[in-house]
């Protein structure tokens, strides 16, 4: 066998490194405001905040870009969407921000724990494929609902995305997302303004915050945001990689975003843990077809990161002026396949089927209960109806 045929031709790279874009504008777009205003309500400054993101970026950028390349699979990290929806909630604790930031530290120790602690990275491996894949179906349902949303919201912008989409399907298919993301830019770009002063101190700076480790902060902070990050993003990462065919040790992966959230943490950043949503995009079928090809989508979607965090003020303001629901909708797009795909997988045995759509409506309802996202209440209801079915059959 020759050596060109072993190598990969250049274009293949297009379609995962396109992807792995997409996954870090879907990532960003929704969550960088959110960030921002879930460090200022917990008393960070505007510079220190500012540092908060800046780091956060930079160390998932790393994360993707290291581990993707290292390993030669698409595994996916962000920050924690929902650790940022609860720390909105909580307000300043006593110590201020410099509590804040401790408590991030005690929570990044605390994932690092559980990468050390066998017994709970086999735990989190052991989760069933059909379970697996039934809460990927739910966690991607309202994403692949949005084209159809912004159809009707948004029908004049919208439509050129599906029409590229779709003449994409029909002549180029393994391009039809690409494409889809293409129309997407020019769209934006004609109808998106960024306001008068944007420009104006664009640049961010790293910040040391001098941690201070506060009774407070823990038990109302780091604690909890253990939790939240352990059940809304890294079960269901994991869960995402399985449903794409990946077999992951999650203990190591555990031990990097812990090590990864403290030094972060020493800036103001926020958690660093799996990625579940953008994992879908950068390790689904299309990023490529051939699933040994799409690592370079995270390697893309980190250096993306990177971008964005070095101009972290003009990325928020553009995505907070550009309309939602369209980045929205080509993710949805993005995801077809990937929900197709994970619906095929959970429904396919008659044993599981129940169990399976149990965890997908459950999932797919996005209830929040004691803080702890939908993914997390799927997997357990889904797993809790498979043991009992098992139990009854084995009288």
């Amino acid at each position: 066998m020759s050596t060109q045929a072993l190598t990969p031709p250049r274009r293949d790279y297009a379609q995962p490194i396109l992807a792995g874009i997409l996954a870090a504008v879907v990532g960003s777009a929704s969550t960088f405001t959110l960030v921002l205003a879930a460090l200022a309500a917990a008393g960070a400054t505007p510079q220190q905040a500012g540092s908060g993101l800046f780091s956060v970026c930079l160390a998932i950028g790393v994360l993707n870009m290291v581990v993707a390349w290292r390993v030669r699979t698409p595994i996916s990290f962000a920050w924690t969407t929902p650790g940022m929806a609860f720390l909105l909630t909580v307000g300043e604790p006593d110590g201020g921000f410099p509590a804040v930031a401790g408590a991030f530290l005690v929570c990044a120790v605390l994932i690092v724990l559980t990468g050390l602690i066998a017994p709970l990275g086999r735990a989190i491996a052991a989760i069933p494929a059909v379970i697996a894949n039934a809460m990927l179906a739910g966690m991607l349902l309202t994403l692949c609902l949005a084209p159809i949303n912004a159809l009707a919201e948004l029908p004049w912008q919208t439509l050129p995305i599906l029409l590229a989409w779709g003449l994409g399907l029909r002549f180029a298919r393994r391009y039809a997302v690409p494409l889809a993301v293409c129309a997407t830019a020019v769209v934006l770009a004609a109808t998106t303004h960024l306001p008068v002063g944007t420009f104006d101190g664009a640049w961010p700076m790293l910040v040391p915050v001098m941690p201070a480790f506060t009774l407070d902060a823990i038990i109302r902070i780091a604690l909890p945001l253990y939790v939240v990050t352990m059940a809304s993003q890294n079960l269901p990462g994991i869960a995402v990689m399985k449903s794409n065919g990946f077999e992951l040790r999650p203990s190591p992966l555990f031990v990097l975003t812990g090590a990864a959230s403290g030094a972060s943490a020493i800036f103001g950043g926020p958690t660093s843990n799996l990625a579940a949503i953008t994992a879908a995009i950068c390790a689904g079928p299309e990023a490529h077809p051939d699933k040994e090809r799409r690592w370079p989508a995270p390697v893309a979607a980190g250096a993306t990161y990177i971008l964005f965090g070095l101009a972290a003020s003009l990325a928020a303001a553009f995505i907070a002026a550009s309309p939602p629901l369209l980045i929205q909708a080509v993710a949805g797009l993005a995801l077809f396949s990937s929900l197709a795909a994970a619906l095929a997988a959970a429904l396919g045995s008659e044993d599981s089927r129940l169990p399976a759509i149990l965890t997908f409506v459950t999932t797919a309802s996005g209830i929040t209960i004691v803080g702890v996202g939908a993914p997390f209440w799927g997997l357990v209801g889904g797993i809790g109806l498979m043991l009992l079915l098992r139990t009854r059959d084995t009288k």
